[in-house]
């Protein structure tokens, strides 16, 4: 006797069901009446399912059938319909059947849209990355689940450490308080692989939450409470690739589903290819096509039923979860057609949202960034939709020009943080750059440091002050550090107090240093200052030529506010001559220092500590 089991939730119903046949998959799994994006591609999947004859029940005048699409695999059928924009909500009735017998069927629910008008994350914001696995484990129970390959192992840095979204929750408090509005969450969706699959970018299932870290449910949740605490989330995607577990990886539909025909074929990661006007087409399909690694098969975003999956998938967590922004992973690695399609289909259905996309080349520059912003007219009429890139070329010239500062030519010091700002012309809106010192895939900025206690208080000033939409890794405010190693596994360490027992605790200060503290206020006091000043939000900026002596200042200013930035690099003192500075300060008389609150007259040059920097509010 056949057994079928269907798996239901509140308002998500991905319909897997289980039988002595197979597993039948709808995805997606319901839509919304209302989407501009109301032309929609179901992927149905079951043993066969393309020798059954399929009809839809239950169907009204509003919803139209529009094609049904069979592939060389017999167990895939592609139904095409379109979503009328005034229909009710409603289910309709999927049934496949085999010489007049029923096979399958499904209940494809429409609900109504009611989030258009979601605002994403913006300058407003500073965001908290968090690696989920490394964070809090708010839920031990969800540590080790039986069907999953990996088991959990907190003393290996490439294991499982049974971080979760409860953990999360748990730790919103804490994160508002300490001044962070937006959370950007390392993939949670699930990556069911045999090993390191704890950071998320090996996905093996588009539509659910890793049960490891809960359930779509409560993500949900987590997106709701934050909201309520004034906190938004963003959603860490990847289009580009998938795990090599997952099901149409290992089953899929067409011959070129994956690039290279499922072959494994490395990519050249030579990214400036894609902008090169010299580059060969040979060079340009090695770098987007090209895979990872191997457990990380390259999608084929020409493959125009790919390419509708992926941003139905996309449309789909926006409109079910309540997220306000999305992190987009490898976005040059992307067909660059695709990936814009993708990005122009998020602005069109949900014109507040944000976007933003990770380009990490070798040798970064405003110039490759750039070519990726909204606005931006390129040399090959490529015209993106996409609001905003991590700036990682500001990161760089920041740590190349903060690192090590006793040893370099005092000429040079802060001249690559001053010239990288100098090629903001190159982009449309530098406002809107997400700018950070580190991530989960870089060292963390203590040890980067070289755990110098004064730098780490100019870079977190910079990052907090300068244009853009500041984000910080967990942990940064604790002074964490990658004393397991320098690598991706040193860097994404466990949260102290994350876990019951932990001797030191980060979120209550047990166990922490004086200087751990001390970090922890400093972060505090800065980004609770900088949630208030719109002149830092949305302000102008004005930077000054460095001085021999290791001065380096810059203003953010609007039509009623100014406030001044001053680092000095030196290892003595440095007085600040305001001459140079008169057609900013001018109408001003006094300034105050947030940070050690004390008042300066602008009458008077003043000194600037050693290794030291001033963030001053200027008075009329």
């Amino acid at each position: 006797m056949r057994k079928i089991f269907t798996f239901f939730s509140a308002l998500f119903s991905i319909c897997i069901f289980i039988s002595q046949d197979s597993i039948f998959r709808v995805e997606p799994p319901n839509w919304w009446a209302g989407m501009v994006h109301n032309e929609i591609q179901l992927l149905c999947y079951a043993n066969n399912l393309a020798n059954c004859d399929f009809k839809i029940s239950q169907i009204h005048n509003d919803v139209h059938l529009k094609a049904i699409t069979k592939t060389s695999n017999p167990n895939y059928v592609f139904i095409d319909i379109e979503i009328s924009s005034n229909a009710d909500p409603q289910n309709i009735n999927l049934e496949f059947s085999k010489n007049g017998d029923l096979f399958k069927s499904f209940d494809f629910p429409i609900y109504k849209k009611d989030s258009s008008g979601r605002n994403g994350f913006n300058q407003k914001d500073v965001l908290y990355l968090i690696t989920p696995d490394r964070f809090v484990n708010g839920n031990p129970e969800n540590d080790d689940i039986p069907h999953l390959k990996e088991r959990p192992e907190r003393e290996n840095i490439w294991g499982r450490h049974g971080g979760d979204i409860e953990g999360i929750i748990q730790s919103l408090d804490y994160i508002s308080e300490m001044g962070f509005t937006a959370i950007w969450i390392n993939p949670l969706l699930e990556n069911d692989m045999k090993k390191s699959s704890y950071h998320g970018y090996s996905t093996t299932d588009y539509y659910k939450i890793d049960p490891r870290f809960g359930t779509n449910t409560l993500y949900k949740t987590l997106c709701s409470v934050a909201k309520e605490k004034n906190i938004k989330i963003v959603m860490d995607m990847i289009t580009n690739h998938s795990g090599s577990e997952h099901w149409f990886v290992k089953d899929p539909p067409t011959n070129d589903w994956i690039n290279f025909e499922g072959k494994y074929t490395q990519t050249s990661h030579a990214h400036y290819s894609v902008q090169d006007p010299y580059a060969s087409k040979y060079d340009k399909k090695a770098f987007v096509d090209g895979w990872f690694v191997e457990t990380m098969p390259d999608l084929n975003h020409s493959n125009k039923m790919m390419a509708n999956y992926l941003i139905q998938n996309t449309l789909w967590w926006i409109e079910y979860s309540g997220i306000s922004g999305i992190r987009m992973d490898t976005y040059p690695y992307n067909d660059k057609e695709f990936i814009n399609d993708w990005s122009c289909a998020v602005n069109k259905e949900y014109p507040n949202f944000m976007s933003v996309g990770e380009e990490f080349p070798k040798f970064p520059h405003a110039a490759t960034l750039s070519y990726w912003q909204e606005g931006k007219k390129n040399y090959d009429n490529y015209s993106s939709c996409l609001p905003s890139v991590l700036d990682i070329a500001l990161m760089k010239s920041f740590i190349n020009s903060i690192k090590d500062l006793e040893e370099k030519d005092q000429w040079k010091t802060w001249q690559e943080v001053y010239y990288m700002l100098s090629n903001d012309f190159l982009y449309p809106d530098p406002y809107k750059l997400v700018v950070f010192p580190d991530n989960h895939d870089t060292k963390r900025i203590f040890s980067t440091l070289n755990e110098d206690f004064n730098k780490f208080k100019m870079t977190m000033v910079f990052f907090s002050t300068i244009r853009g939409i500041p984000h910080f890794y967990y942990g940064d405010e604790i002074l964490m550090t990658n004393n397991k190693g320098n690598n991706d596994g040193g860097t994404r360490s466990d949260f102290p107090g994350g876990w019951k027992g932990d001797k030191i605790n980060g979120f209550n200060g047990k166990g922490l240093t004086q200087q751990q503290k001390e970090a922890q206020e400093f972060v505090k006091k800065l980004l609770n200052w900088r949630k208030t000043k719109n002149v830092i939000h949305y302000g102008k900026l004005m930077q000054f030529t460095p001085y021999s002596n290791g001065i380096y200042s810059y203003f953010r200013y609007d039509e009623n506010d100014a406030v001044m930035v001053i680092f000095n690099s030196k290892d003595k003192s440095e007085t600040i001559q305001l001459d140079r500075y008169k057609e900013i300060i001018s109408e001003y008389k006094s300034a105050f220092d947030i940070l050690e609150e004390k008042q300066y007259i602008l009458e008077n040059n003043f000194e600037i500590k050693p290794n030291s920097v001033l963030v001053l509010e200027l008075k009329k």
